[in-house]
């Protein structure tokens, strides 16, 4: 599990096939072993085998392709990186899983003050798990919804968040990893349920 604090970039080495190679700092790779799980761009990936030097490879099943947007990255692009949440800390973001629900296509940056509002559109059938002021995380970063309407949501982006993600190199129209929050989809499913047996 993951709570969409982002900790590092990393950079994509290369790409065969389903085969990623990504390189990260120092302070991020010393946390990493073979089988590790490690949030990229907010997917949940497992480790092939221990890093070598800076770098770390991960195998991508066609279905994690398919759904997210790693079949638009390229080498040299940067990448949102988390370390799975250990028991005994801090819980500073909300539940991610790393599951990816769907992407989503920027449509806006716009600056206020100091800080941007960045607008998303998203498939019709996630709509109803995103609503003003709930939980959201595009490319693994725990973002508050803003305003919710059709098939656009709004998210602020503070200094700290544009500086230190891979959010600033988005341009319009560019596809980011969405995961609506796992609540929503359970409460959704609980009701539904409990609607059968009356």
């Amino acid at each position: 599990m993951f709570t969409g604090i982002i900790s590092h970039l990393g950079r994509v080495e290369s790409i065969e096939g389903a085969k990623f190679a990504f390189s990260a700092p120092a302070s991020f790779i010393k946390s990493l072993r073979k089988g590790s799980s490690v949030a990229v761009n907010g997917v949940c990936l497992t480790l092939k085998n221990s890093p070598s030097g800076r770098k770390f490879n991960v195998d991508l099943m066609q279905e994690s392709i398919r759904r997210t947007s790693f079949s638009d990255l390229k080498e040299g692009d940067s990448v949102n990186l988390e370390l799975a949440m250990k028991a005994d800390r801090r819980f500073e973001g909300h539940i991610v899983q790393g599951h990816i629900d769907c992407t989503a296509k920027l449509g806006s940056v716009k600056k206020q003050g100091n800080s941007r509002l960045l607008a998303f559109a998203v498939p019709n059938l996630l709509t109803k798990y995103i609503a003003e002021k709930g939980s959201i995380a595009v490319n693994g970063i725990s973002l508050t919804v803003i305003g919710a309407k059709g098939n656009q949501f709004t998210v602020g982006i503070i200094p700290h968040t544009w500086e230190n993600t891979m959010l600033k190199q988005l341009k319009t129209g560019d596809k980011v990893n969405v995961e609506v929050d796992i609540i929503a989809k359970y409460l959704e499913r609980l009701v539904k349920n409990v609607k059968k047996t009356h």
